[in-house]
C-alpha cells in the first residue's frame, strides 16, 4: 500500500510540476539562467530543437507507433532516452534528430525493448527525485546541483550538464550509491 501511495504521490508531483513549468514559463528561464552555464540563447535553442524533435516524432507514424522516446537536448547537445521495437526504429529517429538546426551531436541511448510501463515510468521519476536529493548533498567548493540535469530511463542514470570533471566524478560517485540506480551514463561537458 505505501508503495502505492509514494508512487501516486511522485505521479501527482510530476503533474503539478508540468503545470508549474507551463504556468511560469518564460520566467522560469529567466530564474534559471542565473545557475545555467549556458546563454539564454543556447536554453531557448535546446527547448526549440526539443519541440522541434516531438515534431518530428509526431510526424513520422511509422517511428512513435513503434516506440516511447524521449528527448533532451542540453546545450545543443540531444540524449535519446527510452525504448524502441528495434535498432532502425531508434536508429532512424537519431538521424532525423542530426539534421535539426543546431543539433551538435546525438546520444542515442533508446534501447531496444518493448515500452515501458507505467510503473516502470513512476519509478524513473521517484529515482530521478532522489538522484536530485543526493545532489544536495555533495559538499564541493563551487559545486551547484542546478547545473546537472537528470534523465532517468529503465533504472539508468543520465547526467547532463557543464561541469568540472572533479564535480563530474563527485557527482558519478554520489548517484550510482543510490538505491534503485541500475547504471550511470555521463553526458557531461567539461569547462
Amino acid at each position: 500500500m505505501r508503495a502505492i501511495f509514494l508512487m501516486a504521490l511522485v505521479l501527482l508531483m510530476s503533474q503539478l510540476l508540468g503545470c508549474t513549468t507551463a504556468v511560469v514559463g518564460g520566467a522560469a528561464t529567466g530564474v534559471a539562467a542565473v545557475h545555467d552555464r549556458r546563454t539564454v540563447p543556447t536554453m531557448l535553442e535546446d527547448q526549440a530543437i526539443e519541440i522541434k524533435a516531438l515534431k518530428l516524432l509526431m510526424d513520422h507514424p511509422e517511428i512513435s507507433k513503434r516506440s516511447n522516446i524521449s528527448i533532451t537536448s542540453y546545450n545543443l547537445k540531444v540524449l535519446l532516452t527510452g525504448e524502441a521495437d528495434t535498432q532502425e526504429v531508434s536508429d532512424h529517429f537519431a538521424r532525423l534528430v542530426s539534421n535539426i538546426q543546431r543539433v551538435e551531436r546525438v546520444h542515442n541511448e533508446v534501447l531496444v525493448s518493448p515500452s515501458g510501463t507505467l510503473l516502470d515510468q513512476t519509478n524513473d521519476a521517484y529515482l530521478t527525485a532522489k538522484v536530485k536529493l543526493e545532489l544536495l548533498r555533495i559538499d564541493a567548493k563551487g559545486f551547484d546541483p542546478t547545473r546537472v540535469k537528470v534523465v532517468t530511463s529503465q533504472g539508468t542514470v543520465f547526467l547532463m550538464g557543464i561541469i568540472s570533471q572533479q564535480e563530474a566524478h563527485q557527482v558519478a560517485e554520489k548517484v550510482r550509491f543510490v538505491t534503485g540506480v541500475k547504471r550511470v551514463v555521463k553526458v557531461f561537458e567539461y569547462y
